[in-house]
């Protein structure tokens, strides 16, 4: 984005390069008038219709799994093999994740969200990396904008390396300072609760597949993961604007928590279709790089998440 024009988005602030950068001041714009910038429009044949499909996706049970029942393993199998098949999302529950767990991360990622500027930016995402804070993407395009914050960060799954232990708690001291080290916590067992659980879902994949049960999970379990916290503020012309673009995720599997006001949506049969959230449920989609690994057999879809 050009820095040298005015716009609402320009906040006075350097990087370390002492360049003037762009953030999304949500504050601000919400002190404004109700015409949203233009870097946030959308064409309107990218935005959300009036009225839209539930996507027909199964919520599948993982205590068959985690309890050693076979049968009902199968059972789970053969669900995540027809969605996959079909536009790659499920949702599961009882898949022993603490909810209490779960809600201490959202608590964190609203008090995140609330800090002022001058603080988040401390944890500004610096170019080529993919760790940091973003607001709206600002720093990286110039239009079509999408009206988030987020906060993403790496975790390392060999948890046998010392210097790894406690990479999540080391990240977050280190950009927000000790203050933080209770969220980096947090954060820390909720990226080992979704590293125990990806692997019981490449299970579950491998069991569908047809090949040898712990095959995937032997395969990813000294992998890595992004953490992503999604953060969408109120928006007095959300029908404008989209929370997250059209895009396809990257990565093998992604596992989500979607809070009870929904929004995300699945390109399917031509059609853009609504992911309804499920109280306890966590949302699962296959990236392409599980679908490239076994050569398309699996499906991955464009994903989205409206602001209405």
């Amino acid at each position: 984005m050009d820095s040298t024009s005015p716009t609402l988005l320009l906040s006075p602030s350097k990087d370390n390069g002492e360049n003037t950068v762009n953030l999304f001041d949500t504050p601000l714009l919400q002190k404004k008038p109700t015409n949203l910038p233009s870097q946030f429009i959308w064409p309107s044949g990218d935005l959300v219709s009036p009225q839209q499909d539930l996507l027909n996706e199964p919520l599948i049970d993982l205590a068959g799994l985690l309890n050693g029942d076979e049968a009902a393993t199968t059972t789970a199998a053969d669900l995540a093999r027809a969605a996959c098949l079909n536009h790659g999302f499920f949702q599961v529950v009882n898949h022993g994740v603490d909810s209490g767990l779960i809600q201490a991360a959202h608590e964190h990622m609203d008090a995140f969200s609330k800090l002022p500027m001058s603080k988040k930016i401390c944890a500004r995402r610096k170019p080529g990396s993919i760790w940091g804070y973003s607001g709206a993407h600002a720093d990286r395009y110039s239009s079509k904008l999408p009206w988030k914050e987020t906060f993403s960060f790496g975790f390392n799954h060999r948890s046998g390396d010392d210097d790894d232990q406690l990479l999540v708690v080391d990240y977050f001291t280190s950009v927000l300072g000790e203050e933080f080290e209770e969220a980096g916590f947090v954060y820390q067992r909720y990226c080992e609760a979704m590293k125990e659980l990806s692997l019981s879902i490449m299970e579950i994949l491998a069991i569908s597949l047809g090949v040898e049960r712990k095959h995937y999970r032997k395969f990813f379990e000294d992998g890595s993961s992004i953490m992503r916290c999604n953060y969408y503020p109120p928006c007095k012309e959300a029908g404008l604007t989209l929370g997250t673009g059209p895009h396809c995720d990257p990565t093998s599997l992604t596992i989500l928590h979607q809070d009870q006001v929904g929004g995300l949506q699945v390109f399917v049969d031509g059609k853009w279709q609504v992911v309804q959230p499920h109280p306890d449920a966590l949302v699962i989609n296959i990236g392409d790089t599980f679908m490239f690994q076994q050569k398309g057999q699996m499906r991955g879809q464009l994903v989205r998440n409206d602001m209405n």
